[in-house]
């Protein structure tokens, strides 16, 4: 997080934080409009992850849950995955079962990253009709191939393969004088089967990728809209390539809390490729962790309220017995 954080003092030092802030400040509030705009692609995504619960959820409660994972992931240093063990306890909370609803975050999770492949696929066609650099466009055809093996090897091990029962079994011989030896190993087990039976519907598979990627295509009207604002307006499949390779640098490094630093060099790195200044790339990713921010405050707020809703129910309940 410290080198992350240095390195966006770093470049915003190099390219003069006067620049940027009167790129910033001749937008004005109208960059605020960012923060309503992030609803429909992660009201795409929620339709996406509703056809993986094999339960029923309301689904203003599962946007709700969806809005807080993402405030958890993005700003919060938890390397981008303590938002999803939120969401499991909080859909555990509303009813589901646990082992469904863990399936359903871990499918949902690869279907993300298949959605995202597409994604960053497509930004790298448009990016070859946009720019004659052979060099940076073989490079990223030849990341593309590379990634491809070990995504389809992960998703046929966990459609066909015993992964979460194999662990616990691991985890009883490495610790099993600490663990309860009286609940059985049958937790991996049961979470195998609701995967693969997840993965069995093929209706709900493809129709969940195809929101997922829906959600990242509609995800680029931010960058659109945002460098329009900036008064450097794009076209609508160089904001696809902006969006699409910064989405795949902060994969890459996702260990990095809230991309710090990844976002801002993936949006210099993909900003130089399309003729766009560097200040405005940094302006741009400012705009962005704006909207991070004050889309994200109160969804953490929210998950403290519901938290605290629950503790007292079960002190409550204490109470009453």
């Amino acid at each position: 997080m410290a080198l992350g954080l240095g390195v966006v003092i770093a470049l915003i030092a190099i390219e003069g934080a006067g620049t940027i802030a009167t790129l910033l400040s001749r937008a004005g509030w109208i960059l605020l409009l960012l923060i309503p705009l992030q609803i429909w692609p992660l009201f795409l995504d929620v339709l996406g992850w509703r056809m993986l619960i094999l339960a029923r959820v309301r689904l203003p409660v599962l946007f709700l849950i969806a809005t807080i994972r993402q405030a958890v992931n993005r700003l919060l240093p938890v390397a981008n995955i303590g938002g999803e063990i939120v969401g499991i306890r909080l859909l555990t909370q509303q009813g589901v079962d646990g082992t469904a609803a863990t399936a359903s975050v871990f499918v949902e999770l690869v279907l993300a990253l298949v959605a995202q492949y597409l994604f960053v696929a497509l930004g790298v066609v448009c990016l070859i009709e946009r720019t004659d650099d052979a060099r940076v466009t073989h490079a990223l055809v030849f990341g593309l191939a590379a990634c491809l093996p070990p995504l389809a090897l992960m998703i046929m091990i966990l459609r066909r393969g015993q992964v979460f029962h194999r662990i616990e079994h691991m985890a009883e011989r490495l610790f099993g004088r600490w663990l309860d030896s009286q609940r059985g190993l049958d937790h991996g087990a049961r979470l195998d089967a609701k995967i693969r039976e997840t993965f069995a519907s093929r209706t709900r598979i493809f129709g969940a990728l195809g929101w997922q990627f829906a959600g990242f295509v509609v995800g680029c009207s931010e960058t659109w809209f945002a460098l329009r604002w900036l008064g450097h307006p794009v076209s609508v499949a160089d904001a696809l390539v902006l969006e699409s390779l910064t989405q795949a640098a902060k994969s890459l490094l996702f260990m990095v809390p809230a991309a710090l630093g990844v976002q801002e060099a993936g949006l210099i790195g993909a900003g130089l490729l399309l003729g766009l200044g560097s200040d405005v790339a940094l302006a741009l990713s400012l705009a962005k962790r704006m909207r991070e921010v004050l889309f994200g405050l109160p969804a953490l707020a929210a998950w403290q309220w519901m938290e605290g809703r629950t503790a007292l129910l079960h002190i409550r309940g204490r109470g009453e017995r």
